[in-house]
């Protein structure tokens, strides 16, 4: 893969951390616009999830995030 920025080669994997209260440790990517409960939080059920995997570039210090379906 090339980085979209500056189109060095080698980007490195990694993943964005999700450290909130009661977090599964990894970030998810919710299909449709942000909607919220009474209580504040954010309504998701029903709602397809993608797992987020991420990529930094050596070079530039650019992410690219890609979104793939969970199983």
């Amino acid at each position: 893969m090339k980085c979209g920025q500056c189109g060095d080669a080698g980007l490195e994997p990694g993943f964005i951390e999700d450290a909130g209260e009661h977090s599964r440790g990894y970030a998810r990517w919710v299909e449709g616009a942000l909607a919220r409960g009474p209580l504040g939080n954010a309504r998701r059920m029903g709602r397809p999830k993608w797992q987020v995997d991420a990529y930094r570039c050596p070079g530039c210090g650019h992410l690219e995030l890609f979104a793939r379906q969970q199983v």
